[in-house]
């Protein structure tokens, strides 16, 4: 017996607000429309944020009418914003299925920059960082990725965001294709128009998810290493078992040198933990392991949160380590604390994590080339 065929009114609806221009235009080719549709959908969703359909009068009636009832333009609902002290805003925002994410804008004198979330929690179990000990739900989708930047805009001045970095909830390249097609939608003139510098992607050392993206996507990486020997590595970023420090060096190697990245530099996330890694040995094993790499290294003072099994280094010893550094010639900068009395600084971000599992870290074959 044959199954009758799905009609556009059982489907469900397509969220168009995670797909970027190729997408789009292939969507529009199967409604039997001109690739210019997309241009135009672009334009009103994320270059003057309107998710309503009939507003987009530059779109057939009947296209409009079509639109209503086969697509749906869905950004994560804001449940709560909290501004810091020192500016720094956080914003809570649910997703359909109740999961919550939190978003991170910090401004600066010159900049402006939105720290996104990519997943619900985070599997990787770092140790010195609060959204692990939430456990793990899911990944996010393009649409709940990019919805973040959608929110950020309509709740900033223009041209408040110069830089977008996805270093919130989750583990980046643990959600490989959303995250590329949601920084391409970034980095889109037709979109968001990030210069392709000012999108990084973080991650802890996914090895072949790096070499995937290098092949795929102009964004630019940072990569959590916080430690010097993989001993100390495993301890506190527990993917470092499965993708040791020369592999990971190696690949941040073939990154940094592929077309898509000539004349950048990977930046180093590198967490002070007072005794553990803040050590002028361990700022001299630092200067040996990034030979060869083009790096700029970024400090970042550990902030605290109940429970943690670590403390803060003082500013002696951070001065000390980045003194190393510099003398043998890496930038090297020291993260400003920002918006730590609303629990929106590195590592703090938290969320709410629904159906919490821990999955076992797992690249996707896609990811894996």
């Amino acid at each position: 017996m044959k199954s009758s065929p799905v009609s556009a009114e059982t489907r469900s609806p397509v969220d168009l607000l995670g797909l970027n221009r190729p997408a789009l235009e292939a969507y529009f080719a199967r409604l039997g429309e001109k690739p210019f549709r997309a241009r135009q959908l672009l334009k009103w969703v994320h270059g003057r944020g309107v998710l309503d359909f009939q507003s987009m009068t530059d779109l057939g009636k009947s296209l409009r009418a079509r639109l209503e009832r086969e697509a749906v333009l869905a950004p994560p609902r804001l449940v709560r914003a909290q501004e810091s002290r020192d500016g720094t805003r956080k914003w809570l925002m649910e997703l359909a299925d109740g999961n919550r994410i939190e978003t991170v804008f910090i401004p600066e004198e010159r900049r402006g920059t939105l720290c996104v979330s990519s997943q619900v929690g985070c599997a990787l179990n770092c140790a010195f960082c609060a959204t692990a000990r939430q456990g793990f739900s899911r990944s996010l989708s393009a649409a709940e990725i990019v919805g973040q930047v959608w929110q950020a805009h309509r709740l900033l001045p223009e041209g408040k965001i110069t830089n977008v970095v996805l270093m919130g909830m989750g583990e980046p390249l643990l959600n490989f294709d959303a995250v590329v097609v949601a920084t391409d939608l970034m980095m889109d003139d037709l979109a968001y128009g990030l210069a392709r510098r000012r999108v990084t992607v973080s991650t802890a050392g996914l090895v072949p998810a790096i070499e995937k993206l290098a092949q795929v996507s102009d964004v630019s990486l940072a990569v959590s290493l916080h430690a010097t020997t993989d001993r100390l590595r495993d301890e506190l970023v527990p993917i470092n078992r499965k993708y040791p420090l020369a592999q990971l060096l190696e690949a941040c190697r073939r990154f940094i040198h592929s077309p898509r990245q000539q004349g950048r530099k990977i930046t180093w996330e590198y967490v002070m933990l007072d005794g553990v890694n803040d050590s002028i040995a361990d700022a001299r094993r630092l200067v040996k392991l990034l030979s060869r790499i083009p790096s700029k290294i970024n400090l970042i003072p550990f902030n605290p949160f109940p429970g943690a099994p670590y403390r803060r280094s003082d500013a002696a010893a951070i001065a000390r380590f980045q003194r190393v550094l510099q003398d043998a010639g890496y930038l090297t900068t020291v993260r400003r604390t920002r918006g730590d009395d609303i629990d929106a600084a590195c590592g703090q971000l938290v969320g709410r994590v629904r159906a919490r599992s821990r999955p076992r870290p797992r690249v996707p074959m896609e990811a894996a080339g």
